[in-house]
């Protein structure tokens, strides 16, 4: 209603302006016309219509409008900047892996660093076993050849020399078990002893490979264990901050999240590794055992071989010292 009143108003004042405009003229154009006929007057209706259909009601509504909109307009964007300047204060700046660590708790701090002790242990204990192995191994396929083609216990004690390595030690184990059973009626338990010995010194030399891979195994099985600990008690933290901030912004609940995950993560990383390396070396300490069977199998030949030739040594020589 305000705004066709104001509109009238205007158009009256308008045509009130044209009708004293036409007699200021019409007053002026009588002297020219000396006695004529005044001209007649410029119809009304033109100036009169132009502004009542000009577009007067938009702009005015606009115009009106626009002062009582402007505050709600500016309180909303502040109250948005509020927001955005209180989420960003609450949500960690560095959000990569070293700042999560950092703005963990004590007890995830504690979790990853043991986690990240356990994957250093596993990394060592293949390198170290890794190399000693192969060691082992490459010894363990020229002591075999050196066995295969001796003719008796003397020549492949000979052949190997004094390096200590497990076909060195079956040497040495069967020359003493011929040294002690020389005075003895009977030779038929001289195998069966001589095989007793071997088999201790292969089991004993198969445990010595084997240590260091129980602590992969530990690893292996407990390591996503304790990062599921790291990741319980992250996300408890996570709800003690949503009740003590009593909001369910995301802002509050995410860097609790991820330091859970990442603790769940430094586990996983810490226990493939391991499984798969413990795996490795059970297969290859297997195929090593079996290399020293066949190295115990081959002694054995040869002292069947001296015990037919009656040629079986009657003193310690200085491989079995």
């Amino acid at each position: 209603m305000f705004t066709a009143l104001h509109t009238r108003s205007i158009a009256a004042m308008a045509a009130a302006g044209t009708f004293l405009s036409s007699g200021v003229g019409w007053a002026q154009g009588i002297p020219a016309t000396n006695g004529a006929a005044p001209a007649a007057p410029a119809p009304m209706a033109a100036p009169m219509a132009a502004p009542a259909t000009a577009p007067m009601t938009a702009p005015a509504a606009d115009a009106l409008a626009a002062p009582l909109a402007a505050p709600d307009a500016a309180a909303g964007a502040a109250a948005g900047l509020d927001h955005m300047t209180a989420a960003t204060a609450i949500l960690p700046h560095d959000l990569s892996p070293w700042g999560m660590f950092m703005a963990a708790s004590p007890v995830v701090q504690a979790v990853m660093i043991g986690l990240a002790l356990a994957s250093v242990a596993t990394w060592t204990i293949f390198l170290a076993k890794s190399l000693e192995l192969s060691k082992a191994k490459r010894k363990a396929r020229a002591s075999l050849a050196a066995l295969e083609q001796a003719r008796s216990l003397t020549q492949a004690a000979e052949s190997i020399g004094f390096e200590k390595t497990p076909a060195t030690a079956f040497l040495r184990a069967v020359i003493a078990e011929a040294h002690q059973s020389a005075d003895a009626p009977s030779q038929d338990g001289l195998k069966e002893r001589a095989a007793s010995r071997l088999e201790r010194i292969e089991a004993a030399e198969g445990r010595r490979m084997m240590r260091g891979t129980g602590i992969l195994a530990s690893i292996g099985s407990t390591a996503p264990f304790v990062g599921l600990f790291g990741t319980v008690w992250g996300i408890m933290v996570s709800f003690i901050g949503i009740a003590k901030s009593q909001t369910t912004n995301l802002a509050v609940v995410a860097p609790g999240i991820a330091e859970a995950l990442l603790a769940t993560a430094i586990g996983l990383v810490a226990a493939i590794p391991a499984v798969v390396i413990y795996n490795g070396f059970a297969r290859s300490i297997g195929g090593y055992r079996a290399q020293l069977g066949d190295s115990s199998a081959a002694v054995l030949r040869l002292l069947s071989r001296d015990m037919d030739r009656r040629a079986l040594p009657r003193a310690v020589s200085k491989a079995a010292e």
